[in-house]
């Protein structure tokens, strides 16, 4: 039944978000892990891939008129402001027609725009499709977080979704060893190896379209959208697909929701529940993203140029530094994010955001006295990082799991797209100017000010972050179509019988209160 014959209106009880959250891990979430967690590999290539390449396109015989301060201040701004832009765009309509259609249709524009980076031969080329490759990875970041969170069982949704996000810096390792055979000019001519490495991006896109159409629909979007015989359909179809693989039944699902379907809810809606009812959840949700987007965006995109200007590494030398770091940020989500299940949402946020900005004072303090070398300098960035990026993946995953169900893609869109626009915009243009000074004490500045919104918004989430370990989604915040009389617990456990994984425990209690 598609969206337009869609009943609405009606009233229905439902256990599927119970269903879903006691599920054991199986092969079928692999499938979702992986038809829609590779897209954030997508967009660590493409920023590490400008970084790296910025010393080269400002060469003579790039093929493009450009300066390496307009490659990392001009067009990284404009990809982040294309990716706030497209997140806004997007979010809105993955509110409205659903997870699915709209992690397609966003892939094909990234897909088209970096095929279209890839024949700049002009300045205001590069600059225009730069904006439209953020355009499209900013609405793959509600449409997936969304759909992620919705599909994965509650007692592994902190890992998982933190595992996927850092999956970001398996790109820039990739990026970052392609920069080094593409710049290689003895191998590839220098106004042809950039434009290869942003092809690479075309050809790894359109594989992970033709995966993610394996991918379902959200039956937790469906439901409220009158589409529940679908809902039904899907989930009944993974609980035979689990229960094959684990020769066994399925416990019995634990609580159920009764919900008022209808099609959409408006702007004002959704303005007056995130803003009043959930005002914490706002303030917090923003200082996480402002926190990281600052950090992240200005020195993801200033890392090649700090290398080149204060220790002299050749530019096709940059990458090898550049991985080292890509790999300490991809094994911190890794190694840390099961905690975030176990010792708690508000714990660890804390104290990932507390401890990457403390360390990164102490790098600023190192760089500052001139005791660090290219290497130890990429040691320091490296620890630093190990930490940061789990704390900047939780904030992806908190937007995402602390707001209702009708408001989730719109909530992660907003605060994506505040976020990013504070230090995400601002961070790259002063970055690239304070670097391109030459002076220490200015780019010692420019850490100096990352590491500072990072403590912030480390204090401000030891106050009020949620403890939503372990917790459906429901319990976290009820869904504004929940009846208020009789509204549910979804899931109270997310699941006490077969395939219990290690590490989980009881369920929190079910609570939809503010912190």
């Amino acid at each position: 039944m598609s969206a337009a014959e869609a009943e609405t209106g009606r009233t229905i009880t439902t256990d599927i978000p119970a269903r879903l959250d006691r599920l054991p891990w199986s092969r079928w979430h692999w499938t979702i892990v992986i038809g829609l967690g590779t897209v954030w590999i997508l967009d660590g290539l493409e920023v590490t891939v400008v970084g790296n390449i910025a010393s080269r396109l400002s060469e003579p015989g790039s093929g493009l008129s450009i300066s390496s301060g307009q490659v990392t201040g001009v067009a990284a701004a404009l990809y982040v402001a294309g990716a706030c832009v497209g997140a806004l765009f997007w979010g809105r309509l993955t509110d409205r027609w659903g997870r699915k259609k709209l992690f397609m249709i966003t892939l094909a524009v990234y897909l088209a725009a970096t095929a279209l980076t890839a024949v700049s031969w002009e300045a205001w080329w590069f600059f225009t499709f730069r904006f439209l490759t953020g355009f499209g990875i900013g609405g793959e970041y509600a449409a997936i977080n969304s759909a992620i969170d919705e599909l994965i069982p509650a007692d592994y949704r902190g890992r998982v979704d933190l595992m996927i996000n850092g999956s970001f810096w398996l790109g820039a390792v990739g990026g970052s060893l392609l920069s080094i055979v593409a710049l290689n000019t003895d191998l590839v001519a220098a106004n042809v190896g950039w434009r290869l490495t942003f092809a690479l991006g075309t050809v790894l896109a359109l594989v992970i379209l033709l995966v993610r159409r394996h991918v379902p629909e959200s039956p937790r979007w469906l439901l409220i959208h009158g589409r529940d015989r679908e809902a039904e359909e899907i989930v009944t179809g993974i609980e035979r697909q689990v229960e094959a693989e684990k020769g066994e039944r399925l416990p019995e699902p634990r609580g159920e929701l009764e919900i008022h379907q209808r099609k959409s809810v408006s702007f004002l809606e959704i303005a007056r529940t995130v803003f009043g009812q959930y005002r914490k959840r706002a303030v917090l949700g923003f200082s996480l993203f402002v926190g990281q987007a600052f950090l992240y965006n200005a020195i993801t995109f200033g890392f090649g140029a700090i290398l080149t200007k204060f220790f002299d590494v050749p530019s096709d030398h940059t990458g090898y530094y550049f991985a080292v770091i890509a790999v300490g940020n991809f094994f911190g989500p890794l190694l840390l994010g099961k905690l975030f299940d176990t010792v708690g949402r508000r714990v660890m946020i804390s104290g990932t955001y507390l401890l990457s900005g403390v360390l990164l004072f102490g790098t600023a303090w190192l760089f500052g006295r001139g005791s660090l070398s290219a290497t130890t300098l990429t040691a320091c960035w490296c620890v630093v990082l190990f930490f940061a990026s789990a704390g900047a993946s939780s904030a992806y995953l908190t937007v995402s799991e602390i707001f209702p169900m009708e408001t989730r893609a719109m909530s992660i869109a907003f605060f994506y797209a505040l976020g990013t626009a504070a230090g995400g915009i601002s961070g790259p243009l002063l970055f690239a100017d304070l670097t391109s000074t030459g002076k220490v004490g200015d780019t010692v500045l420019a850490f100096c000010v990352g590491a500072t919104l990072m403590c912030v918004a480390g204090l401000v989430a030891a106050f009020l972050a949620v403890r939503a370990e372990r917790r459906s989604l429901e319990d976290i915040a009820r869904p504004l179509t929940a009846v208020a009389s009789r509204a549910k617990a979804a899931t109270r456990s997310a699941s006490r019988g077969p395939g219990r994984g290690p590490g989980r425990g009881p369920t929190a209690p079910p609570a939809a209160s503010s912190p």
